[in-house]
């Protein structure tokens, strides 16, 4: 999984007032939101502001990660636009960029040769008439297309049809050497004109196929659109003819559309049928339709750019701090951070949020392999975009260098075990920037990354980054600078050894070493402190040395196998000030910071030259020093936290800044808050803002009223429970690990298997429903998953009888949790359950948040009460909805869990309660205790790995695996 990220075009640079500051929104242009495209002389007129694209943007790509069932673990935001070298140079298109890290079987890493007969086969959902040209326009600059080919290019999504897809495929894998799945391709540019050659190609084989057979969704399509559109979620797949039976099975049960639209020849060519015009619109040799195109040359020509130094004379240093606190690219990053599903799956380490008070500062994402051991993954990203203005070499070595200071915060074993992921963008045949990326390839291609032993064996590309459109008869252009965005990737032996960002407060006395690649080099061209000004400036950042970046990541590791590191966070985007700040905000702690003598207080606040400061030990700090430069780089002792909640920074004898932590948190926060204002529900947003003046707030406070015991079952039976599932549920899996763990034998059940009678509910003793968006919640929360069972005779009959007999369990969590809400006509003494719907902040909803257990009858909470644990929650229709007084009486006896403030008070204050729920209430049991309803995940977080924070002294479970061990017990 990973994090996806959008980048605008915004600018900020109004003066903070005295004290606490404020956003402005005043230059950010905001004619409305996504606004119609209007054409003047054949081109576009208006286009969609880059506040809208912020705004609206990163919600469809949250959101379709969330319904897919991907967690969102990390990613970065860049603003810019800035008047350059006489042009406008900035992010009117914006980029966003997807992916992740992933695991697969060896033997299934590679595709068969495909014999003659195999049977080709669409999987996924229909052709539209969407995405025409979509390959194509990709690489012109937007507006330079016409209006109607623009549109045509756009895409849809549908995660809904992807996830049934996905578990199509994984149900292949899984039967292992008896895998039907010859060789696979996904479908994007060109549509099926593109995958099923290719496949076929790939497979040494040629194809034959019939137009009419591919599924489309809009019957007047002519042939050219249904054999060239780019419907986004299909595969194309090749099996054996005889595996057709057993891959229908697999399929159907997942209801994923698919078709057989063709069969493997050995002629080599590539033949499409049209019965309905009984032509054959296709038929080619696919070595002429696939074999190399003639090599392109291009003639570049580097364009000297007019730069001016930067003019940093007179401005205050104050008013520096809060300026650049407050730019998109260093702020509060919770708005985009938030809306991501961050712990599906189950399977997350370390997610951005980091510590008691849940600040998104973390360094790098970490994923587990499995649900019982350490091993893990580890991936950080980095970028230096605007730099490439000055020096797009540098730029390109610096995001190489900060993806791994970044990365370095993990515990990884060697720097060779670190590949990278390079997506580059680029205007290309924009004068003088073909030379420009010509010199970042090579830079970072063939001189830095094999100087440092890394591999970039994958990546993507988008030359098309200029945006073009017309002012009345003015035509205006924005044009990106060089963009590579580089993701990391490396496995980790022990996904628990990670530094963040948070102070130690309980170590004795400490200290905050700098440790700089930059040597006592301050170059602040295309810094956050020169875009605050409006200025870019001539000299900019490098990565002067991969020896001395190689030797940073090697004694960076080195401390941390011994212990020596208490905390660590690279410096980034707005430099040592940033990257300080940030780890006060995250610590809820003051700094006393001394800057080494005799140095431009200015620039050595704001440079952003590679590095990192670490928290160590006051005994440790003169060895380490030493170390540091023994390995030819330089540390300085810039000082330590305080508990006066006061960032004092002084240089010599001189006090250069002296502000509350408080305010200084406000300032980086207003940027998260104004969007969060324009785009959720401005009442709820505005308590998080306030919650930072809460200087006494104690932060995620764990109180646990029991010892976790495993139950001791003597028969060594593994009583049935069925992990129940409908098309678009995507927590199955980490549900049945949990209950697998507490001595359960979990069944994978899919709500076909019941209708098909394949399955029947009187086979289990539980039954339990996990989170995931069933029909794509379309009809509310849960009620499609529901009603399919109310208004089917043979499911009703089944679920009534489950629910009606002695000895049954039934556990419902988020979407689960919903669909059971729906069935309480079914289900004995639960007519006080409430119905679910949206969150009060409108919008999806993914924290660490504190729960009390309250004393019910719920089976799985006996002896549980009183007690206050931190849980993963993850929804967008939580609200407890209740008819009326009444049910809401008659619940109160029944509530088993309400979501708690810090100071343990039951809250609906956002965020501690996420969805606003009326008393907290986000659990409750039925009557007599046997079926449990919560929207929360505490099945996400039943090892304490799970947790993207917890208390030192946790051992291998968290407190949550109580309940499954509850439920084990019961059952006896």
């Amino acid at each position: 999984g990973g994090e996806i990220r959008d980048e605008g075009a915004t600018g900020t640079g109004a003066k903070p007032k005295a004290g606490l500051t404020g956003f402005t929104v005043s230059n950010l242009r905001v004619p409305g939101l996504f606004q119609p495209w209007e054409t003047a002389y054949g081109k576009p007129s208006r286009i969609a502001s880059a506040l809208s694209i912020m705004l609206e943007g990163p919600i469809g790509g949250a959101a379709f990660n969330n319904e897919f069932g991907r967690p969102n673990l990390l990613g970065y935001f860049r603003t810019f636009e800035q008047e350059v070298g006489g042009e406008v140079r900035g992010y009117h298109k914006p980029i966003m960029l997807a992916g992740g890290v992933g695991n697969i079987s060896a033997g299934h890493a590679h595709k068969h040769p495909i014999p003659v007969g195999a049977l080709l086969i669409q999987l996924g959902g229909p052709g539209m008439l969407i995405g025409m040209g979509g390959g194509a326009a990709s690489s012109m600059a937007t507006g330079a297309n016409t209006a109607d080919l623009d549109f045509d290019s756009v895409q849809r999504g549908n995660a809904e049809i992807q996830r049934r897809a996905q578990e199509v495929i994984d149900g292949c894998w899984q039967l292992g050497a008896d895998n039907p799945i010859l060789s696979l391709h996904d479908v994007g540019a060109g549509g099926l004109s593109n995958a099923l050659p290719e496949l076929v190609h790939g497979g040494g084989a040629g194809g034959r196929f019939d137009l009419r057979a591919i599924p489309s969704e809009e019957s007047g399509m002519a042939p050219r659109e249904i054999w060239c559109n780019e419907a986004q979620e299909r595969y194309v797949l090749a099996i054996r003819a005889k595996d057709l039976g057993r891959f229908r099975a697999l399929a159907e049960r997942e209801r994923c559309p698919f078709a057989v639209v063709g069969q493997a020849t050995a002629n080599g060519r590539v033949a499409v049928i049209d019965p309905h015009f009984r032509n054959e619109p296709v038929d080619m040799d696919l070595d002429v339709l696939l074999g190399k195109p003639p090599r392109m040359t291009r003639n570049v020509v580097h364009h000297a750019r007019r730069l001016q130094p930067l003019a940093l004379a007179g401005i205050e240093l104050r008013d520096a701090a809060y300026r650049v606190l407050q730019l998109p690219a260093v702020s509060d990053k919770t708005f985009l951070v938030t809306i991501g599903d961050r712990t599906v799956g189950g399977l997350c380490a370390r997610d951005s949020m980091v510590g008691p008070w849940q600040v998104p500062v973390a360094d790098v994402a970490i994923t587990l392999m499995d649900f019982e051991g350490y091993a893990g993954e580890a991936m950080a990203i980095g970028e230096r975009t605007p730099l490439a203005l000055i020096d797009a070499a540098a730029s390109g070595r610096m995001a190489v260098g900060e993806a791994i200071t970044n990365i370095a915060a993990a515990g990884i074993v060697h720097l060779a075990d670190i590949k990278l992921s390079a997506n580059w963008m680029a205007p290309a045949g924009h004068p003088g920037e073909d030379a420009a990326l010509y010199d970042t390839v090579r830079a970072v291609a063939m001189e830095l990354c094999p100087a440092l032993g890394i591999s970039i064996p994958v990546g993507k590309d988008s030359m098309s980054m200029r945006t073009t459109w017309w002012d009345g008869a003015v035509e205006k252009a924005v044009t990106a600078p060089i963009s590579l965005i580089v993701t990391a990737f490396a496995p980790v032996p022990d996904a628990r050894r990670v530094l963040t960002p948070v102070l130690a407060r309980d170590a004795g006395t400490t200290a905050l070493l700098w440790i700089t690649l930059g040597g006592m080099q301050h170059r602040l061209g295309a810094s956050a402190l020169a875009q605050v000004y409006a200025q870019m400036g001539a000299v900019g950042p490098d990565l002067d040395s991969p020896q001395h970046l190689r030797a940073f990541f090697d004694l960076v590791q080195a401390l941390h196998r011994e212990d020596r590191l208490l905390a660590y966070h690279d410096v980034s985007d707005g430099g040592l000030f940033v990257t300080l700040s940030e780890m006060a905000f995250a610590s809820r702690a003051g700094l006393e910071i001394m800057l080494p003598a005799g140095v431009d207080s200015l620039a050595t606040l704001f440079a952003e030259e590679l590095g990192a400061v670490v928290q160590v030990r006051e005994e440790d700090a003169g060895q380490i020093r030493s170390r540091v430069l023994a390995a030819g780089l330089i540390a300085h002792a810039i000082g330590a936290p305080r508990r006066n909640d006061r960032v004092r920074i002084t240089s010599g004898n001189e006090v250069v800044l002296d502000e509350s932590r408080v305010d200084l948190h406000r300032a980086w926060s207003a940027t998260t808050h104004a969007l969060q204002q324009l785009r959720d529900n401005p009442e709820v947003v505005g308590q998080e803002h306030e919650r930072l003046l809460d200087t006494g707030d104690p932060g995620l406070g764990p109180h646990t009223t029991f010892a976790l015991a495993a139950p001791h079952v003597a028969t060594g039976a593994r009583p049935k429970v069925a992990i129940l599932r409908e098309q678009g549920v995507n927590g199955q899996v980490e549900l049945a690990a949990a209950f697998d763990r507490a001595g359960f034998a979990a069944f994978d059940v899919h709500m076909s298997d019941l209708i098909a009678g394949r399955r029947s509910l009187a086979q289990f003793h539980g039954m339990a429903a996990g989170g995931g968006f069933s029909y794509g919640d379309v009809l509310g929360a849960g009620e499609g998953w529901a009603k399919s069972i109310l208004f089917n005779a043979r499911l009703r009959d089944d679920f009534a009888a489950f629910f009606a007999r002695s000895g049954t369990f039934a556990l419902g969590i988020c979407n689960g949790c919903q669909m059971m809400s729906n069935l309480h006509e079914l289900i004995p003494g639960s007519a006080h359950w409430p119905h679910f719907v949206r969150n009060r902040s409108e919008q999806f909803e993914a924290r660490l948040v504190m729960l009390e257990v309250t004393r019910s009858p719920s089976l799985f909470l006996k002896g549980m009460e009183g007690s206050r644990i931190p849980v993963a929650t993850a929804h967008g229709e939580g609200y407890a909805e209740f008819r009326d007084q009444s049910q809401r009486a008659a619940a109160q006896n029944y509530v088993s869990m309400r979501y708690v403030d810090h100071h343990g008070a039951p809250t609906e204050r956002y965020p501690c309660n996420p969805n606003g729920s009326p008393d907290g209430i986000t659990g409750l049991s039925s009557e007599d205790g046997r079926f449990t309803i919560l929207m929360p995940h505490p099945e996400r977080v039943f090892r304490t790995v799970q947790m993207s924070w917890h208390p030192r002294e946790w051992k291998e479970d968290s407190p949550w695996m109580q309940m499954f061990y509850n439920a084990r017990r019961w059952v006896g």
